[in-house]
Order: structure tokens, then sequence, then C-alpha cells
């Protein structure tokens, strides 16, 4: 009987991520490799001392497109297991804010897999984040965000960047925008998927995740 598929994605609330954890759900008697990415807080940016960032997320949104760049990295690949996390709330300068796993029998899946996983997290996951400085703050978007269009490829996005549109590096300004003007924690909850109903639950203090099963 072939191995069930398995991806795990969680959101975890002011808390660390369990990189082990993560790690040993992808893990497979049948996979050949493993490969993993980790973000961390870094401790400057263009010559401002970074002190540390702040995340927020719309969370049932969030778990529903990582849960969609899965399947789409599966629809790409031959992958076994996937695990995706990422941590709201403040994260120091050297600590992990997420982290992306993925198996696979043969590593150029794997690796090819993972980066497309979080280079899609950072275009499309409703996450903000916020760069604290010891001279001010301010709310930051990744290029991918700014330069990338409902529905263009990345050929397109890679074209316009050959072409001088955009910016350069990773980070650029970024509007956060709540609905009826309110800054509550209205969009914190969270969400189980599979043989579970969906939930959403709002709650300013909770882990979001979700485990999904492919037959």
């Amino acid at each position: 009987m072939a191995e069930v598929e398995q991806d795990f994605v969680e959101i975890v609330d002011n808390s660390h991520l369990d990189i082990k954890k993560y790690t040993d759900l992808v893990r497979s008697p049948a996979a050949g490799a493993i490969a993993t990415f980790i973000g961390t807080t870094r401790d400057t940016f263009e010559d401002k001392q970074v002190l540390e960032l702040r995340y927020e997320a719309y969370v049932p949104m969030a778990l529903k497109q990582l849960r969609a760049i899965c399947s789409a990295a599966r629809n790409r690949w031959k992958l076994m297991r996937l695990a995706v996390a990422h941590r709201l709330g403040v994260v120091p300068v050297g600590a992990e804010s997420v982290f992306v796993a993925v198996s696979s029998v043969h590593r150029r899946d794997a690796l090819e897999a993972c980066e497309y996983i979080i280079d899609e997290i950072k275009v499309s996951v409703p996450i903000w984040k916020k760069e604290v400085y010891t001279n001010g703050e301010v709310w930051k978007e990744n290029s991918e965000f700014s330069l990338r269009k409902p529905g263009e490829s990345e050929e397109e996005v890679s074209l316009k960047q050959q072409k001088g549109h955009g910016r350069s590096g990773c980070c650029g300004c970024k509007e956060r925008v709540f609905g009826n003007g309110s800054d509550d924690n209205s969009h914190r909850g969270f969400e189980f998927v599979g043989k579970i109903e969906k939930e959403p639950i709002a709650n300013s203090h909770c882990e979001a995740g979700a485990f999904a099963q492919h037959s």
C-alpha cells in the first residue's frame, strides 16, 4: 500500500517554532531527502539597527493559502510530506519566524519545492511584518508581493525585474488595512481541516494549526 501523503501547516502565536517537531513530521523511510528553510530576524536593515520583528495575520485565510501552496507544490514536484509553520507576535533578533520542511525520494524535488513554498508564502499569504528599529518602526512587504500581480507567472515577474522594474532587495514598505477601520484581534483564530469541520474561532491568544491528508 502506498504511503499516505501528509501536509501540516501551523501558525503559532507568541511562541517559539518547534523545528524538531516539524522536521520529524516530514520524515519517512521512503524519503531520500529532506529540504528545510528557516527564516530568522536579522539585526540590521539598510544601516538601521533592528530590535525585533512583529507579525500579525488573518489566520483562517493564511491557513487556507498555506494549504493551497502545499497543494500547488505537490502538483509540480514528486513530494512525500510537507510541514510549514509561521510565528506571530514579537520575534527577536536571531529567532525563527517561518519554517518549511519538504521530504521527497530525490533531493532536487525537495530543494525546488522548498524554495517555491517560501517564495509563495512571501507573495500571497496574509501575514504582515513590522520592523522595529532603535529609531522607529515600519510595516514591510517583500519585493515578490509588490512585483507580482494576480495570475502573473514567476517568469513574467523575472522578466520585469530584468527590465529594471520593481525594487531591489527583499523588503519594501507595506500598508496594512483592516475593514471598517478596526484594529482589533478579530483576524486571529484557528482552523482545523481534514476530517474535522472547519471552524474559525476569534481569540487573541491561541495556536492555529491545520493537518491535511491526501489519499
